[in-house]
């Protein structure tokens, strides 16, 4: 069991924060003051340069001294283009502190991504966990900043990896967990990799087949190259044009005829070599950086394509298609339509794409991966009391000692200890209205899931085996599908009932199960699929408030027990402890709660 210190200097994350966004601040004040100088002196140069121009033109002799301010004027545009990138990079790595402090603080709700694409309402926890959408786990979690990364992470909240996977994460987070400046260099260059690469696009182009393959175009284009240039040769020596006429007659033509191919061609290249270079950043910041757990070591070497980094492979692609840009201007079109020059440079390029294209599904896999394992130790960092879960072989198990929330504020969170094994798989959870019954089953449920993807959790220790994770909370009825909330609700329990034949057993978490039906036939179902449940070694929790239903520990042999929360009445005030205590509830508060808000209703009735 690991418990994260926040820093070797015992520094808290929130006083670390605040003190790089405080730095990062005043540089970003500083270099904005210098922008808007070098902005003022360049129109200063560029005015001074002209007027300098008007009064010079009669002396043509004299115009050779504006080299200088011209001169003077590239230098200080691309001093203020360098002081610009620098700027908009730290206003990315400003807003990456500001929502960490926001998490710290309890504002988090409501910024960065929800993750709503990722909602499958047929998944068996994801709605009933709030994995996605606004104030949701996925929302609080995700420091990510390329599509990959977000899809990963998604990914790893909606399926529970193997242990010996989930070892090689925890491992991958305690490396990364004090890699700060790692975290904060990475969600800074990948914001412009979210707005511009698409990656399964990318992926695809890679591993398309080039346009310009047939060996014939390629030795037609040289050939009629090399004779137009012996054209010339034979014009100069001899004196005769028409053989030079004649091949750029039949270049022009075969150019035409080319033309609409080289153009698609190109096109493909320059958009897929514009995604690649935004990518080589963070490529270029995975290849330097020192790791030493395995999993990260095993990234870096994946990257590698025949021993060449990605990023140096990207530059490559990126200077050929620099070239092929020039081939639109005025000068360079007329001599490209005869020599087929950027023909040449397409067939360089797609030989590129042929060697390494396929390799870059697996550099945007990668750049996710190790996107996703950043968001897990920001969270970690950001939580220094929470710790890595214990996993155990054997199973049922799901062990916990002060188990809480981690979405809930620290001042709110209270944390409660449960144990449900191959022992006592079931537990019959009753209570008042509001006395956190939904939460507790949820934090269950949460921390079941980021313990299974590698994260911490937020309890003072937990021991688990690998486990099914699935929930019936939340269950909707469906106007446009003509299914009841009840008939919905029964689809999921089978739902579960069908989980039960995979190779991990089932924690289910059911709140209020039946509540659509009588009190008799919600007993009676209600028994008979618990029974089931637990005979196919599922461990769960069920909330109730009917009491009949705490009769089911009685009738199950030894294999369930009743817990519940209360509530108390001090003055004319409900007060909720939250703490989770062996029983049957005694209490109830309905009405009160009823009589609260003006509803004039009386123990009577």
């Amino acid at each position: 069991m690991d418990v994260y210190s926040a820093k070797g200097g015992g520094q808290s994350p929130a006083a670390e924060y605040a003190d790089q966004l405080e730095e990062l601040k005043r540089l970003q004040a500083s270099e904005q003051r210098r922008e808007r100088l070098l902005g003022y002196t360049k129109l200063a140069v560029a005015a001074a340069t002209l007027l300098a121009a008007a009064l010079l033109t009669r002396h043509m002799s004299a115009l050779s001294l504006l080299l200088a301010p011209v001169a003077g004027f590239v230098v200080l545009a691309v001093m203020q283009e360098k002081l610009l990138r620098s700027i908009g990079y730290r206003s990315r790595a400003i807003l990456f502190y500001e929502r960490g402090l926001a998490r710290l603080n309890d504002h988090w709700a409501g910024g960065g991504e929800t993750g709503d694409r990722f909602l499958d309402p047929a998944h068996p926890y994801a709605r009933d966990l709030d994995l996605f959408g606004n104030a949701s786990l996925f929302q609080y979690l995700s420091t990510a900043r390329t599509r990959g990364g977000e899809e990963m992470l998604a990914q790893w909240l909606l399926a529970a990896a193997p242990v010996e996977e989930i070892l090689a994460r925890q491992a991958a987070v305690r490396d990364l967990q004090s890699r700060l400046k790692f975290r904060e260099k990475l969600s800074a260059t990948g914001e412009t990799v979210r707005r511009g690469v698409h990656p399964k696009a990318l992926a695809s182009w890679g591993e398309r087949k080039p346009i310009l393959t047939a060996t014939s175009t390629r030795v037609l284009t040289s050939a009629l190259a090399i004779l137009w240039l012996v054209s010339l040769a034979v014009w100069a020596v001899w004196g005769s044009p028409l053989f030079a006429l004649s091949m750029s007659v039949l270049n022009f033509a075969y150019s035409h005829k080319l033309h609409a191919r080289m153009e698609r061609a190109a096109g493909s290249l320059e958009n897929a070599a514009e995604d690649l270079q935004l990518l080589a950043e963070v490529l270029a910041l995975l290849e330097r950086e020192h790791f030493s757990a395995s999993k990260l070591v095993e990234l870096q070497s994946a990257l590698k394509h025949d021993g060449m980094a990605p990023s140096a492979a990207i530059r490559k692609l990126a200077r050929i298609v620099d070239l092929l840009e020039s081939r639109q201007s005025l000068f360079a079109r007329p001599l490209d339509l005869v020599t087929f020059w950027s023909a040449q440079l397409i067939f360089r390029a797609e030989r590129w794409q042929h060697e390494f294209g396929p390799a870059i599904r697996g550099w945007l896999a990668a750049v996710g991966e190790m996107e996703a394992l950043t968001v897990l130790s920001g969270f970690a960092y950001e939580h220094p009391t929470y710790v890595l879960p214990e996993f155990v072989a054997e199973g049922p198990l799901f062990d916990a000692e002060g188990l809480a929330h981690p979405l809930l504020p620290a001042g709110k969170a209270i944390d409660n200890d449960v144990q449900l094994s191959d022992r006592l798989q079931l537990m019959i959870l009753s209570g008042p209205n509001m006395a956190g019954k939904s939460t507790f089953i949820r934090s269950i449920g949460v921390n079941a899931v980021l313990a299974q993807c590698g994260a911490p959790v937020r309890a003072r220790r937990l021991r688990l085996s690998p486990l099914t994770v699935a929930a019936s909370i939340c269950v909707l009825d469906s106007l446009s599908g003509g299914m009841s909330k009840f008939y919905a609700e029964i689809h999921r329990i089978k739902l579960i009932e069908d989980l039960t034949s995979g190779s991990a057993p089932v924690l289910f978490l059911m709140d209020e199960l039946l509540s659509g039906t009588n009190s008799h036939d919600r007993l009676v179902g209600t028994q008979f699929i618990l029974r089931s449940l637990l005979e196919r070694h599922a461990i769960g929790i069920v909330s109730t408030h009917d009491l009949a239903l705490t009769q089911i520990p009685e009738r199950l042999g030894g294999r369930a027990f009743n817990c519940h929360f209360e509530d108390r009445l001090e003055g004319d005030a409900l007060i909720f402890d939250y703490k989770l205590k062996p029983g049957i509830v005694q209490t109830s508060n309905a009405l009160k709660l009823m009589q609260s808000i003006g509803l004039g209703v009386s123990e009577t009735g």
